[in-house]
C-alpha cells in the first residue's frame, strides 16, 4: 500500500477505499483491542456525497437523549467539501470512515481529513509538528478527526443508538488505527470532543488533551434582564451601559434565520467575513458558496444576527442552532463602534437563547472578555494517537503537564465570574464562587 503523497491533492486515494472487517488489533499501537464487528464492512469515503443523507445523520443525529448538533450533518459537511472549503486542494482531503452491514445500512460514520498542515484546527500542534521534522520525521500527512473551521465541542465518533454502539464507536477507532498503519501518517487527532468520547478514548489508551472556552449557561432564566438579575450589580451596571452605547449611533439588530434568509443577508455578510479573514488568516477558509449551500440546505439551523445603521448593515454574527445549544461562529463588520462586537456576538446571542429555551450559548474560542459578560470557563476535550512510539512518549509528557495548568487556570477563572453573591439560604448562580454584590 503506498503512502499518501506529502500533498494532498484532488484525485489522492492513495488511502484503501474498503477495510474488510476491519478487526485489526490496535493495542500495539498504543489502544486495547475492540470485539470484531463480523461480517461488517469498514469503507473509506473519498467524498461524503458517496453517503446519502438519511444515513449519515442517522448517526451523527439519531435523535432521543442525543442533543442534535448542526456541525455533524451530512448538510453541513457536504457544503464544505461541494464549496472547495474543505478539500484536497486546500489541505482537508476527506477520508470519513463508514461501517455498514450486509445490507448497506450504516452502523457508524466518522468525519475524517487527510491534511497536510495544521490550520483551521483551533486545537494548536505546531510545535509538536516542529519538534518532530526537527528530530527527523515527517509529521504531515496526518488525519483529523473534527469538523473543519468549526472549534465546536460535539461527538466526532458517530454510531447508531443500540446494543451495538459501543462495539462500532469503538470498531472505527480501530479502523482509523489500521488505516493510518497502512498509510503510514504520524498521529490522529480527534478535536473538540464531547466529554464521554473523550475520556472514552483515554480508556483506549489515546493521549488526552485539554483546553479552555468560554459558554453562558441558561439558569431558566425568562428574559436578559433575569439574568443580569444574578450579576453583581457593578457588573450588572456595566453591561446595561455597553447595551446602550452599542445602539447609541442608530444602530439597529435583526435575527434572520429559516426561509427569511436571502442571498442579499448572505452578500452582506460575506463582506463581514472576509474582512475579519484577512486581517485574522491573510485568507478566509469558508468560499462564498459555502454560505449559499448552508442556506439552501440548512437555514432553519442557522441564524444571522445583523447590525443596521441607515437602512445599510454594518456587522454581522454568523450562528448555527443545535437542540440546546446556540453556537457562535463567525464575525465581522464594516464599521467600528463601540462595543458592537459584544452587542452582536454576545448578548443578542444570550436574548436569542433565551427566547428558544435554549441551555446554552458556546461563543467559539479564545476571549477571556468573554467572562465579564456572563461566559463561564469551560474545558475542551481532544484526544490523539501518536504512531511513533518515542515521539508518544514526549507528547504524554507535554499534555500531562499541559493539563494540570489548564485546570488551574480554569479554576482560578472560575473564581472570578461576575455573578453575585448568593444569600446563605440560596445556592449560588451557576455554581460558581461569584463576586460580592453592591449596594445598588
Amino acid at each position: 500500500m503506498s503512502r499518501p503523497t506529502k500533498e494532498p491533492n484532488e484525485d489522492n486515494n492513495d488511502t484503501p477505499d474498503t477495510l474488510q472487517d476491519g478487526t485489526s488489533s490496535a493495542s500495539s499501537a498504543g489502544t486495547d483491542s475492540p470485539a470484531s464487528t463480523g461480517t461488517q464492512v469498514v469503507k473509506v469515503l473519498h467524498n461524503i456525497s458517496e453517503i446519502s443523507p438519511a444515513q449519515w445523520d442517522a448517526c451523527a443525529n439519531p435523535g432521543g437523549n442525543t442533543p442534535s448538533n448542526p456541525f455533524i450533518t451530512h448538510a453541513f459537511l457536504h457544503a464544505l467539501e461541494e464549496s472547495g472549503s474543505a478539500c484536497a486542494a486546500s489541505g482537508w482531503a476527506p477520508h470519513h470512515l463508514l461501517i455498514e452491514d450486509e445490507t448497506g445500512t450504516a452502523l457508524g460514520v466518522m468525519p475524517m481529513y487527510l491534511k497536510n498542515h495544521s490550520q483551521g484546527e483551533y486545537v494548536f500542534d505546531h510545535g509538536w509538528a516542529d519538534a518532530f521534522e526537527r528530530a527527523g520525521g515527517d509529521y504531515y500527512p496526518k488525519l483529523q478527526v473534527s469538523v473543519p473551521f468549526t472549534p465546536a465541542t460535539g461527538r466526532r465518533i458517530l454510531a447508531r443508538p443500540g446494543p451495538l454502539q459501543q462495539m462500532i464507536e469503538d470498531q472505527l477507532l480501530a479502523a482509523a488505527v489500521e488505516l493510518a498503519r497502512q498509510a503510514e501518517v504520524s498521529s490522529i487527532h480527534f478535536t473538540f470532543l464531547d466529554k464521554d468520547q473523550y475520556e472514552r478514548l483515554g480508556e483506549l489508551g489515546l493521549l488526552q488533551r485539554t483546553d479552555q472556552q468560554f459558554h453562558w449557561e441558561n439558569n431558566d432564566y425568562a428574559a436578559f434582564d433575569d439574568f443580569l438579575g444574578d450579576l453583581a450589580s457593578r457588573k450588572r451596571k456595566n453591561l446595561r451601559k455597553e447595551r446602550e452605547r452599542a445602539v447609541e449611533n442608530g444602530i439597529t439588530f435583526e435575527w434572520v434565520t429559516g426561509a427569511d434568509l436571502t442571498e442579499e443577508h448572505w452578500n452582506a455578510f460575506y463582506e463581514f467575513y472576509q474582512d475579519t479573514g484577512m486581517r485574522k488568516w491573510g485568507t478566509p477558509y469558508l468560499s462564498r458558496e459555502f454560505f449559499s449551500l448552508i442556506n439552501k440546505t440548512m437555514p432553519e439551523k442557522t441564524l444571522l444576527i445583523l447590525a443596521k445603521r441607515e437602512d445599510t448593515y454594518i456587522a454581522g454574527a454568523l450562528n448555527f442552532i443545535g437542540s440546546e445549544t446556540l453556537f457562535g461562529r463567525n464575525w465581522g463588520c464594516i464599521e467600528q463602534h463601540p462595543f458592537l462586537h459584544f452587542e452582536c456576538c454576545y448578548y443578542q446571542a444570550i436574548d436569542f437563547a433565551i427566547s428558544r429555551g435554549l441551555k446554552n450559548v458556546e461563543a467559539g474560542a479564545q476571549g477571556a472578555h468573554k467572562l465579564a459578560r456572563g461566559y463561564l470557563p469551560t474545558l475542551t476535550y481532544s484526544a490523539h494517537y501518536i504512531s511513533n512510539p518515542n515521539f508518544r512518549e514526549a507528547v504524554a509528557d507535554y499534555v500531562e503537564r499541559e493539563r494540570t495548568h489548564v485546570a488551574q487556570h480554569n479554576d482560578m477563572l472560575g473564581e472570578r465570574t461576575p455573578f453575585r453573591q448568593a444569600s446563605p439560604d440560596n445556592s449560588s448562580p451557576n455554581n460558581t464562587t461569584p463576586e460580592k454584590d453592591e449596594t445598588q
